[in-house]
Parts: structure tokens; C-alpha cells; sequence
């Protein structure tokens, strides 16, 4: 993986607008350190985002969970994921030897970090990850809740494998106020980052298409960029109230609009097509009352 941006986070900076405020952030590539605070930072989280391939070679992001502890730096560039995926889940049993995208999140309290780099070793004990980027991601558009942990009892039903959204996958997503997205570049690597905003911000279009609002951001545009490269996608969706995962994997493409709309003024949305899903998969974590971001777009 090469340092600073790549050609196709370049080009979308280029046509934002942004590239003199992404220039100013480029030192957060630079070589990672999670002997640092990030480090303590990801050893107290206790749910995080993996974008990777399953054993068929398709992109997916999917939840990792534990106690605090579970993400472990046992050096300078290496992550130690004391689990894996849950059985069920997509990338439950994902090979290694591929490159690995992670964003360890605290909902609580505003806080996220980003892990890029290549998957090493992967197995029932858990998951390693030689670490070539790590950084801190400002707080903007994180809905406030409290994990806690939760028994999978509560979730009903078997997991669900599709090629479309069923009308109950459509109303989680239609009140979601928080996606992971997951996406890839074939010199860059994996990333999984964080979308949030008011219930209601992502619109489902039909059993196969949705789109959501591009929000003012730190304009690094790392997802972008990469969409730009591949459109190869994949989101999560979480109910935190049941302790069930929604999975969608697919192709992803960002559209540069004209005219009002509810994305902040950017002028961008990204509209996803949708090829396989996985619903059901339980979550042993759960939260209750949610505090919107205050400076959440409003919806039209």
C-alpha cells in the first residue's frame, strides 16, 4: 500500500473542490504507530466494522465484537481481533492473506478510528491485521448510544440469504439513522467507514436499489476515491434494539447533483445496487435511547 492519496482519491478531491484541505490531513497516512493513543483507544472499544472478502472473493462489511480487549495492538503495525465474524455472517470463516479495512467506533461518546492493511491470519481464535494506515476520524454525523451487552435469544428466526430486500430489510433500512460501508481499491486496500444522519436519511428505491445524501465531511474522500477505482460496495446495517445485522453486498457509484437537496449543499449522493443480502445474523450488543447528531441535515 503506498503512502498519502491515491490517483483516485485525487480526482474526487480535484472535482469538490477540497484537495488544498485534503492536503492538510495527508499526514494522517503516514506510517501508523498503535503503540500511541489509538492504540488504547481501539483495546477499549467493544464493536468495530471489517471490510473483506468471503471465500468467493465478494466484498462485505461485517460486525466484530468482544469485550474491551478484544481489539489488541501487539506491536507498532500489528492489530491482534481476539474473535471473528459470528457463524451466520458473510465473512464468518473469511480467508486471510487479503487486505483488511476496520473502523472501531464508540458511539457513546463520538469517537472512531480507521485500520487499513492486510489480513494475515485468520482463524476460529480470531483475526490478524499488519496495520499500514491507522487514524482518527472527526465525530460528524455519529448518532449517540450506549452498547451494552445483550443475549442473542431475543432475535428470532433463522439468517436469511437473498438477492433482494425483503419489506421487513426495507423498513430497517428506511429508519436507520447509521450504515458501515465498506469498499475497495486494488492498490490501496480495503476501508470501512461510518455514514450517519437523521432516521430516515437512507431511501430505499425498490428491492434492489437504495441511495443516501453525501454530508459535508474531512474531505479525504477515501471511500470515494475508491468507488471511483471500483465500484465494488458493501453496507451494514445494525438494529441495536434487537440485536440483529443486515448485510447487503454490491455495487456503489456517487452522483454529482444539481439544484437543493438534504445532502448539506455538496451536491453528491451515493445510490447503491444491491446483488446479495444476509439478514438475521445476531448481535450480542444493544442499545436503547438515541441522541441525534445536532448538526444532522435536515431531511426534505
Amino acid at each position: 500500500m503506498e503512502r498519502g492519496f491515491h490517483a483516485g482519491e485525487r480526482a474526487v478531491q480535484q472535482r469538490a473542490g477540497t484537495r488544498a484541505e485534503a492536503d492538510r490531513l495527508a499526514g494522517m497516512l503516514d506510517e501508523p504507530d498503535l503503540r500511541s493513543g489509538l492504540g488504547q483507544f481501539l483495546a477499549e472499544r467493544t464493536f468495530a466494522g471489517l471490510a473483506a472478502r468471503d471465500t468467493d472473493g465478494r466484498l462485505w462489511i461485517s460486525p466484530v465484537t468482544g469485550t474491551p480487549g478484544f481489539l489488541r495492538p501487539t506491536s507498532a503495525t500489528t492489530l491482534r481481533i481476539g474473535t471473528q465474524p459470528a457463524a451466520g455472517d458473510p465473512l464468518h470463516g473469511l480467508p486471510a492473506d487479503q487486505p483488511a479495512g476496520l473502523l472501531a467506533i464508540e458511539f457513546a461518546r463520538r469517537r472512531r478510528a480507521r485500520i487499513n492493511g492486510t489480513l494475515t491470519a485468520a482463524g476460529p481464535d480470531g483475526l490478524t491485521i499488519a496495520v499500514e494506515q491507522a487514524y482518527g476520524n472527526c465525530p460528524q454525523y455519529i448518532q449517540q448510544r450506549v452498547l451494552a451487552p445483550g443475549t442473542t435469544a431475543r432475535t428470532s428466526g433463522p439468517v436469511v440469504r437473498t438477492a433482494a430486500l425483503t419489506p421487513d430489510d426495507a423498513a430497517l433500512i428506511a429508519g436507520a439513522d447509521t450504515l458501515l460501508l465498506g469498499t475497495t481499491h486494488p492498490d490501496g486496500g480495503n476501508d470501512a467507514s461510518h455514514r450517519g444522519g437523521p432516521a430516515g436519511f437512507v431511501r430505499v428505491v425498490d428491492e434492489h436499489r437504495l441511495w443516501w445524501p453525501d454530508y459535508p465531511g474531512n474531505n479525504m474522500f477515501n471511500s470515494f476515491g475508491n468507488l471511483a477505482v471500483d465500484p465494488a460496495a458493501a453496507l451494514l446495517f445494525v438494529d441495536f434494539a434487537a440485536g440483529r445485522a443486515l448485510h447487503l453486498s454490491g455495487s456503489a457509484r456517487v452522483e454529482w447533483t444539481t439544484g437543493p437537496g438534504d445532502d448539506g449543499a455538496t451536491g453528491r449522493r451515493v445510490v447503491f445496487d444491491l446483488e446479495a443480502v444476509v439478514a438475521g445474523v445476531p448481535l450480542p450488543l444493544r442499545a436503547g435511547e438515541v441522541e441525534p447528531y445536532r448538526r444532522n441535515p435536515a431531511l426534505t
